[in-house]
């Protein structure tokens, strides 16, 4: 029941997204290249609302993070390395460019302008070669590490995100299968953590915290873990190794190591 209670919550995050993603058509020429694009990334506004006021909620997980970014992901899909454009667009003309900086994030703002205008955010790539995700980081940190309560603020927006996106039937569904409203904290022991992926491939990853330390299930793209396990608190640090990468010198062919 563990095992299909975490499959069901995982599939539910994913058919979240999709189900935000119905293209829209453009309303203006000014589309900074997003409406040429078949089948966008699409999230609903009023969903990443929901994920914004989540944030507002539980922003003591993760004091040290002034406000919600999005990350913009690259998935296996990606072809290219076209420049990245995102924006607000809604009904009777409504657009709203949105910056993306260096490392892929970006910020969504509160607009009642966007909300009336059942707006969409929508990026310049197709959604099955990149996706937009919620990014909760403390600043400071090496790459390499992810701060516990940092991801637990995370699960957080992204179940908001996700129970938005899917309607309130569904969630329903869910929440009695799960016998409670809480998905994150479903997520307490070792048999049903929670997945999260990595910018950098990693070989293995570690829940650290004063003298204690536990491996954590991994592969390259990511780590799962118990969020809620009780005796970890907010400070408690996953370290992730990195994973080698290919190595050679001239007239040779790059290897990695067995």
């Amino acid at each position: 029941m563990r095992a299909v209670s975490s499959f069901l919550i995982g599939a539910t995050l994913c058919c979240g997204m999709a189900a935000a993603a119905e293209p829209s058509p453009p309303s203006s020429p000014d589309t900074i290249h997003v409406s040429a694009m078949r089948d966008p990334e699409v999230r609903k506004y009023q969903a990443i609302l929901a994920g914004l006021d989540a944030f507002d909620r539980h922003h003591a997980l993760a004091p040290q993070v002034d406000a919600l970014r999005f990350r913009v992901e690259r998935t296996a899909r990606a072809t290219g390395d076209g420049p990245l454009a995102a924006r607000l667009e809604g009904e009777d003309g409504f657009l709203l460019p949105l910056a993306i900086d260096a490392a892929g994030l970006l910020e969504v703002p509160r607009s009642e302008a966007a909300l009336a205008a059942d707006s969409e955010l929508l990026l310049n790539q197709k959604r099955r070669h990149y996706r937009i995700e919620p990014h909760v980081r403390t600043p400071g940190l090496p790459a390499h590490v992810r701060r516990l309560g940092d991801l637990r603020l995370e699960c957080k927006v992204k179940v908001a995100i996700a129970k938005e996106e899917i309607g309130l039937l569904k969630t329903l569904t869910v929440n009695a299968l799960l016998r409670t409203t809480d998905w994150c904290g479903f997520f307490n022991d070792r048999q049903r953590g929670f997945w999260f992926s990595t910018q950098l491939p990693a070989s293995a990853a570690v829940l650290k915290e004063g003298e204690r330390s536990e491996p954590l299930q991994s592969s390259a793209r990511g780590f799962r873990i118990p969020l809620h396990e009780g005796d970890w608190s907010d400070e408690a640090l996953v370290e992730l190794t990195p994973a080698e990468t290919p190595t050679g010198t001239a007239g040779e062919t790059p290897r990695t190591a067995p």
